[in-house]
């Protein structure tokens, strides 16, 4: 048993061992190119979750990771099969529900692991600002890396790219897709240009079909991925994420908190 996950977790622990930190990873199910699972996603928002808790439960932390949501936003995606899309306000209920069962198990610090793009939380911390006994916190866990991501990676990565298929690659390698003499089955990853400079260049925004931005869904270029560079970023997001929640998980709720 892992005490810092709660699907391996039983009662007599819980029951003698209260928890300051519950994190909740909330993924996706959705086509990741030609090469990577659906559940690209699931899988890395569940290993982050864990290699995180881990650090943070071994520096003293009394942190919970919960099961990964294994869906979440994909109406951009609705012309590809079985993206299994939940629309934002069905996902802000039920993941509004799971807070509130860890407020009333007396857990007040809930950390929002986000690993898929499609799930913009941010406007679901604000209106719960006023409305629950806790504080809730979000971490799309791949935004943790922008200050080093160039000396892992030689490629950006939107979707199924170098970052995600290295993740595959080292955590996952058996549902990696390849050829007989062992490439990667992906595409490059090319995506298309609207006829608008202004949406080209970030001015404007929209939600993108991805059935149009995409040759098989992928947006990024698989092809120089390693496992190598996934286990590096795996150790810096260890470290970051880990410190901050064993400093959360110390940390006093006051009148000024978090401040």
């Amino acid at each position: 048993m892992r005490p810092f996950i709660l699907a391996e977790t039983n009662y007599a622990h819980t029951k003698t061992n209260p928890y300051e930190v519950a994190v909740l990873p909330l993924g996706a199910t959705e086509p990741h190119n030609l090469h990577l699972p659906y559940g690209t996603d699931l899988f890395e928002g569940t290993i982050v979750g864990e290699k995180i808790c881990e650090a943070a439960h071994n520096k003293g932390g009394k942190v919970v990771l919960l099961p990964t949501v294994p869906y979440g936003t994909e109406t951009n995606m609705h012309r590809l099969p079985l993206a299994m899309n939940v629309d934002p306000t069905t996902l802000f209920r039920f993941v509004t529900d799971l807070i509130k069962c860890c407020i009333n198990s007396g857990v007040r610090k809930i950390v929002l692991l986000n690993s898929h793009g499609g799930n913009e939380m941010k406007p679901l911390l604000r209106e719960l600002a006023d409305k629950v006994d806790g504080h809730i916190f979000l971490c799309n866990w791949y935004t943790v890396l922008s200050d080093e991501y160039k000396n892992i990676y030689e490629h950006p990565d939107d979707h199924g790219g170098e970052m995600e298929t290295s993740f595959g690659l080292a955590y996952f390698p058996h549902l990696v897709a390849k050829t007989a003499d062992g490439k990667l089955t992906g595409d490059a990853g090319g995506t298309a240009k609207t006829r608008f400079d202004a949406i080209n260049r970030g001015w404007v925004g929209i939600t993108r079909p991805w059935h149009l931005l995409t040759t098989n869904t992928g947006s990024g270029f698989p092809h120089a991925a390693s496992a190598e560079k996934a286990q590096k970023m795996m150790d810096l997001l260890a470290e970051r994420l880990g410190t901050f929640l064993a400093e959360l998980s110390a940390a006093k709720i006051d009148d000024k908190f978090p401040y």
